[in-house]
């Protein structure tokens, strides 16, 4: 664990011992998540000849891994990420390259993908959460944590965006299915290199502080998990939105994604902004006003006039969006239960992609039925609604002053951990 420094910075973060090698190992494997969906829509295409089909095992994949990713973080938290990892990974892995197998020729059977895909999902190994809390443990000063949680997030964000353009380059020269399989290697190698890493060799998980076979949901994770579920539900509806704005003004889908990609810009420099600076305001505090601020810039990006002036909106708002996560983070790892910090971050994490989901589905249904400017003011509305929902679990939870760190894995950590 490193010492308390005078000066928290992003450099400070990765000169803590071992931290540029376990971060490195856990973006290598958390890579394959930028890649796998974009190759698995393009393969069973290719394999099967239908976009429905695709869509089905696409949203399989992604049902089995959100839905259960509290669980499979659950037994991290119960058995070490040494002895929980391993196996999940590999069994992940396994059905991913048996995916890649099925989709390599056309004339698969959407059944047999479809079931490969709810497997596939639901082992999908937690790195994110689990890397969350290796950060936590790691950093003794409260200050170098919210570095590193932005620092992640930034990270975790240029994945995302970087996944889809190696996929691209892959099936230039190869079938679809290849990203498929890259995936496989990537998930398997970065997470043996992961839990090889020696802050995670000498993780011991007392059996005082064990988890209960359910996942745990603290009260004090009501507000970061109802934020976290209005971001990813209006991000996923700015998707729509702007596609659909793009499109109704002859810009194509070129504009769009130059658009999308301000979004991303804004979230990475918000991202960066926001650890950087040494906030007075506690988290429970800064987490509502957050969400009302992306309300309120969603909201007028409805009124843009011009493609333009859209992305200038969207970027703006993208600033609030990795601070919203990376103080959800925060104060899920804050107000976790003894032996449930990796779980508590899962839920987080559930909460983000649901959203997501769910935004997809309303924001398609609204558009069919309202203009561009109450779609986009709807989407801002749901923020700020989960910002007061955030300000009233607060209140309920008595978080709004701040609450101190849950227990790490293996109480008494000294620096002989990391040697």
């Amino acid at each position: 664990m490193s010492a308390p420094v005078s000066r928290p910075t992003y450099a400070a973060v990765l000169r803590v011992p071992y931290a540029r090698r376990t971060f490195a190992a856990a973006l290598s494997g958390r890579l394959a998540y930028g890649l796998v969906s974009l190759s698995l829509l393009l393969a069973t295409v290719h394999a099967t000849g239908s976009y429905a089909v695709a869509g089905t095992v696409l949203a399989l994949f992604g049902a089995c891994a959100v839905l259960l990713m509290p669980l499979r973080a659950s037994l991290v938290d119960r058995h070490g990420p040494r002895r929980a990892l391993p196996p999940m990974t590999a069994l992940h892995a396994v059905l991913l390259g048996a995916l890649a197998a099925a989709t390599w020729r056309p004339g698969a059977q959407p059944v047999v993908l479809g079931a490969l895909a709810a497997l596939a999902g639901a082992c999908a190994p937690p790195l994110g959460p689990v890397m969350r809390a290796v950060w936590a443990d790691l950093v003794e000063d409260r200050r170098l944590v919210q570095r590193a949680y932005s620092l992640d997030g930034v990270a975790e964000e240029l994945l995302y965006v970087c996944g889809p353009v190696l996929v691209g380059v892959l099936v230039r020269f190869a079938p679809p299915a290849t990203g498929v399989l890259l995936s496989a290697v990537l998930i398997a190698g970065g997470t043996l290199a992961f839990v090889a890493s020696p802050p995670l060799r000498t993780v011991r998980v007392p059996a005082a502080e064990r988890p209960p076979r359910r996942p745990p949901f603290d009260r004090g994770l009501r507000g970061p998990v109802l934020v976290a579920a209005g971001a990813g539900t209006a991000l996923s509806a700015v998707h729509l939105l702007v596609t659909a704005y793009a499109q109704d003004h002859g810009y194509g889908g070129d504009g769009a994604a130059w658009t999308l990609a301000a979004l991303s810009v804004g979230s990475a420099a918000g991202g960066l902004l926001n650890g950087a600076i040494d906030w007075r305001t506690p988290a429970p505090v800064r987490l509502p006003r957050l969400a009302a601020a992306l309300g309120l810039t969603l909201a007028c990006a409805g009124l843009a006039p011009n493609l333009w002036t859209l992305a200038a909106a969207v970027a703006c708002a993208g600033i609030f969006v990795a601070p919203i996560l990376t103080t959800a983070y925060l104060i899920a790892d804050e107000t976790a239960a003894p032996g449930a910090r990796t779980s508590a971050g899962a839920w987080v994490n559930t909460g983000v992609n649901a959203g997501s989901s769910l935004g997809s589905a309303a924001s398609g249904l609204l558009l069919g039925h309202a203009p561009l400017a109450v779609c986009f003011a709807a989407a801002g509305a749901l923020a700020l609604v989960t910002a007061v929902a955030a300000v009233a679990a607060a209140a309920g939870t008595g978080t709004g002053t701040g609450m101190g760190m849950g227990t790490r894995w293996g109480t008494g950590v000294s620096a002989e951990r990391v040697k």
